[in-house]
């Protein structure tokens, strides 16, 4: 069970920097970010979650604001499993969690 809480924080993570780091690509280069490989990159590694926000939320959410909404919806599944890693390491006991 720990293996698969720590395989989806680990994930959350990832995504929450790869969107992060979009973001930041965005603000210093936005006339060229299309053409940044680095952005590129990130911008494969966050849209498979950017396109769940898509999906979860409503019309009339404009497409621009969809990342942002991935990245508050991954940061609260991220809250989520942290305190489901914590509870779990608390049960178990801390040696079981190293």
């Amino acid at each position: 069970m720990l293996t698969w809480i720590v395989a989806a924080k680990a994930v959350t993570e990832i995504a929450l920097l790869a969107l992060l780091g979009q973001w930041v690509l965005g603000l210093l280069g936005p006339a060229t970010r299309e053409r940044n490989p680095f952005y590129r990159v990130l911008q494969v590694v966050g849209h498979p979650f950017v396109w769940l926000a898509r999906r979860l939320s409503p019309r009339w959410v404009l497409d621009r604001h969809v990342p942002l909404v991935a990245f508050v919806l991954l940061a609260w599944a991220w809250l989520a499993v942290t305190w489901l890693k914590l509870d779990h390491c608390l049960a178990l006991g801390e040696a079981s969690c190293r």
